[in-house]
């Protein structure tokens, strides 16, 4: 059995096939530094898994309903989604040249043996720990840009209305196919803003935090921190919805170290 390692490897497995899912969770537990968060069951499920969680290792089957797995990737790249590394893992191997195309970092022939497995592994250590180092050191502070102007106010337009809104009413913004939505106080509309990292540094940043590539939060009107899948969390605001914001890999272990989670 491989040596404990200092560092977790979060991991993603879709599969639509169940028992093939299953049987790779249970070699994976071979392996201690291999965390698997969650399991899909199709390219969807992938899409919106690696979004929301994203994990450092996926492990995704080729042949999958509504979108196979070289279209998952395919999606992400033109959504600029930070992406993991992939194990492409299917019965057939003809799909082996274009997931090399698509720098998918490795191509497993099911059954998969523990051997081969275990080679995969390794790799993707060595690659992630080599991309570790080579990325910024991060800083104590939970929230990122500072300078610039930083507005009080915002416009959000609703309909065919533009209202003004106050910086400090505003809970949440999101991003979707290029369109930010603020939600703020008693109105929730579309900002002029083109990107998220725009809007963040005409704020003030020690009240808004990216928590994910598409959500900027109000920390003053965070309402709940829940526990989701295995070693993550969402943030519940203080919005009519209540909605539920996912935290990134990233922040997750900023926020766990600002609230001694």
């Amino acid at each position: 059995m491989p040596a404990r390692a200092t560092t977790t490897i979060s991991t993603v497995i879709v599969d639509d096939e169940q028992l093939a899912s299953e049987e790779l969770q249970y070699l994976l537990k071979d392996f201690p530094d291999v965390e698997v968060v969650a399991a899909g069951s199709n390219g969807f499920e992938a899409f919106d898994l690696i979004e929301k969680l994203e994990p450092d290792l996926v492990f995704m089957d080729v042949q999958m309903p509504g979108m196979d797995g070289l279209s998952v990737i395919r999606k992400l790249r033109e959504k600029e989604v930070p992406l993991p590394y992939f194990i492409l893992a299917t019965a057939f191997d003809h799909y082996a040249i274009e997931a090399f195309t698509l720098e998918a970092m490795d191509y497993l022939l099911k059954p998969i043996e523990k051997d081969r497995l275990a080679m995969t592994i390794d790799r993707a250590r060595r690659a992630i720990g080599e991309k570790a180092k080579a990325a910024p050191p991060e800083t104590v502070s939970l929230l990122a840009p500072r300078g610039g102007l930083q507005r009080t106010k915002l416009l959000v337009k609703s309909g065919n209305r533009n209202f003004i809104v106050d910086a400090n009413d505003v809970i949440y913004a999101t991003i979707d196919d290029g369109l930010i939505t603020i939600v703020a106080t008693g109105v929730e509309g579309q900002s002029n803003y083109r990107t998220i990292e725009e809007l963040q540094s005409n704020l003030d940043p020690d009240v808004f935090w990216r928590v994910h590539r598409s959500f900027l939060v109000n920390i003053n009107r965070i309402k709940e921190v829940i526990p989701w899948f295995k070693s993550s969390y969402q943030l519940r605001m203080d919005d009519k919805r209540q909605t539920e914001v996912p935290v990134s890999r990233v922040q997750t272990k900023r926020l766990r170290a600002l609230l001694k989670l």
